[in-house]
This record gives C-alpha cells, sequence and structure tokens, in this order.
C-alpha cells in the first residue's frame, strides 16, 4: 500500500516513496527523537504489549528523525491530474515486467487467485504499481519514518504513533528486525507495501515456512496482497469498473460521493448516466471522474474498485491498478514475459 495512503486505507500511503525520496532536496541532518517524548512513548507500548523496556528504549534511542520524510509528504504523487499520474505506472516497462513476473511465479499467483478467489492480474498489478514487482521496496528505515511521522507531522501524529506501536509488536511476533528494516517514507514495507498494522492483521505464510515474510518472500507478497483483497470485500469473478458516459447536471452529486458504491445502477442511469459496455444486473456504483488530457473521462465502479482503494483510497490509484491489470493480463495472453 502506497504510504501515502497509509492512513487513507488499512494499507499503503507510499506509492512513489523511492522515487519522490529520491528526487527530495537536501534538508536538515537527521537528530534523534526528544528523549522525554521517547520515554512517554515507550511506557505506554509497555505496559500495553508487555514488550521489554529496556529493548524499546533501544529502539527509539537509535531512530532518527529526518526532515526528508517530513518535506516528502508534501509531495504525493496522487495530486497530480490523471493524464500525469496514469504514465508514471502504466507504461511499457510496467506492464514487461509485470508479465515477466507472472511467467516466473504463476504458480504462486494462480494457487492465490484460486484459494481468496481474487483477480491475478489485480494482484501483480498492485505488486507492480507499489514497487515495481519488488525492485522498489524503498530505502528509508520504518523506524524512522514512523518516529518522524509520529512525533513531528501533527496532522497524522497518533496514526503514526499507532503504526509505530504495531511496528514493535510486529517486530517481537514476526521477528522484523526494527533496526534494520527499510521500506517507504511513510512506513511501508516489503515488496506488497504493507504499513505495521496491515502486516500484523492481513499478512499469510504463503510459502509454508513458518514466518510470514513481505520483505524477503515472493510467494508470502503475493498471498498477503490476495489477502488483503478478499478480506476488504472481493467479489470472485465480478467486473472491477465500466466506462461511462454522463448528460445534464443532475449527475455531478455522485461523482463527488466517493468510491463507495452508495446507488443503484439503474439510479444512475435515471441522473444522466449510462454504461457504454453491458452490466449484469442492478448492482451498485459509484461514479469516477478523472482529468484526462482531452477532458474529463467517467468511469463507474462497481465493489470490486471500492476494495482495490482500500489498499489506497486514491481513485487515480486504483485507475491506475485496473489499466496496468488489463496491459498486463492482454500482454501475458501474447505471449509476453
Amino acid at each position: 500500500m502506497n504510504p501515502r495512503c497509509a492512513y487513507r486505507g488499512r494499507l499503503g500511503w507510499v506509492v512513489l516513496a523511492a522515487l519522490v525520496s529520491a528526487a527530495a532536496p537536501a534538508a536538515e541532518p537527521p537528530r534523534p527523537l526528544d528523549p522525554a517524548l521517547a520515554g512517554a512513548f515507550a511506557a505506554r507500548v509497555t505496559e500495553r504489549h508487555r514488550l521489554d523496556r529496556k529493548w524499546v528504549d533501544g529502539v527509539l534511542r537509535q531512530a532518527r528523525v529526518l526532515p526528508d520524510v517530513l518535506a516528502a509528504m508534501q509531495r504525493p504523487a496522487e495530486s497530480k491530474p490523471w493524464h500525469q499520474y496514469r504514465p508514471i505506472f502504466v507504461n511499457e516497462r510496467r506492464i514487461a515486467d509485470g508479465a515477466a513476473f507472472w511467467k516466473a511465479a504463476g504458480d504462486e499467483i494462480a494457487r492465490a487467485a484460486d484459494r481468496f478467489g481474487v483477480d491475478p492480474a489485480v494482484v501483480v498489478a498492485i505488486i507492480g504499481v507499489e514497487t515495481l514487482y519488488g525492485q522498489r521496496a524503498g530505502s528509508t528505515r520504518v523506524v524512522d519514518a514512523l518516529v518522524t511521522l509520529g512525533f513531528h507531522y501533527p496532522r497524522r501524529a497518533e496514526f503514526f504513533q499507532r503504526e509505530l506501536e504495531e511496528f514493535l509488536v510486529l517486530a517481537r511476533e514476526d521477528g522484523v528486525d526494527p533496526l534494520r528494516t527499510k521500506g517507504s517514507y511513510a512506513g511501508a514495507m516489503g515488496i506488497p507495501q504493507f504499513i505495521p498494522s496491515s502486516y500484523r492483521a492481513y499478512a499469510v505464510d504463503f510459502d509454508a515456512d513458518g514466518r510470514r515474510d513481505l520483505i524477503g518472500s515472493r510467494a508470502d507478497a503475493i498471498g498477503s496482497v490476495a489477502s488483503y483483497l478478499a478480506e476488504h470485500g472481493w467479489r470472485r469473478g465480478e467486473p472491477v469498473v465500466v466506462p461511462a458516459k454522463v448528460r445534464g447536471e443532475a449527475w455531478k452529486p455522485l461523482a463527488a460521493a466517493g468510491s463507495k458504491p452508495s446507488v443503484r445502477l439503474s439510479e444512475a442511469r435515471r441522473l444522466g448516466v449510462a454504461p457504454s459496455s453491458a452490466v449484469a444486473g442492478d448492482p451498485s456504483v459509484a461514479l469516477v471522474e478523472l482529468d484526462a488530457e482531452a477532458g474529463p473521462e467517467h468511469w463507474l465502479g462497481l465493489q470490486n474498485f471500492y476494495v482495490v482503494t482500500r489498499y489506497n483510497r486514491s481513485q487515480l490509484y486504483a485507475m491506475a491498478v485496473v489499466q496496468l491489470a488489463e496491459a498486463i493480463r492482454a500482454r501475458t495472453r501474447k505471449g509476453g514475459g
């Protein structure tokens, strides 16, 4: 999950973590966390989770506040218009590498899709958008990112302190080294970029080696993305989005209502929205409006589109995943990869 959306969805918030961090100009040097803040936090979490106080104090003492992380938080990729955002993720490299990833991990992907009832192409595309199939998993120490944001980013301080707490518990439960684990500038980690709370809640041991390892195990990463989608309500065999056309003005409140399907298709039709391809039955839908280069384009998002936005709440992110998935699927059918 994109680290910038770690607080937006249960997972992820940092889709362009590595790219943005690399582009960030030099800022103030790293500095230790204030001992008073560290002590108060350590007292709370050790009491709540029976963690070793000396160990927690040692981790926090070695953590660093990173001004570059705070700067990166001000430059989310999701602030771009669709016609600029789409080429970042739906491009020849991600399609070709996605087809190659699917070919290399075909058995694991097929097994995950069958077990969890999800679309294998969407699983591949999420990993492609998040980390370019594991090639860009982030270079910031997770503990530094969470300490920085938890104590120096007031707007989301509570959220990131909670993720720091989850990270320390995860380190104890799953053997994750809190001082060596690296990820995005917002604390997401591993091949699928799970934030700590999502790692604890949704990661699975898909290679049956006795531990959940999203950093080093391709199989665990694939299974965990599939698990996440299934846990958030993916409907087997159903479409994700369909293109649509609009007329009049009555549809506009629907476009502003968000990604969760909130009206029946029949009601959307009454408001001037017409799907451009066949849709079975009368499902609940959401209306997605994107800023394309030639003007607005519209899509009807169904339940599975909403599920993708649970990974990252940005509609741009979800549409990039959908379109990359379809491009990868088409490439694999042609024998690419």
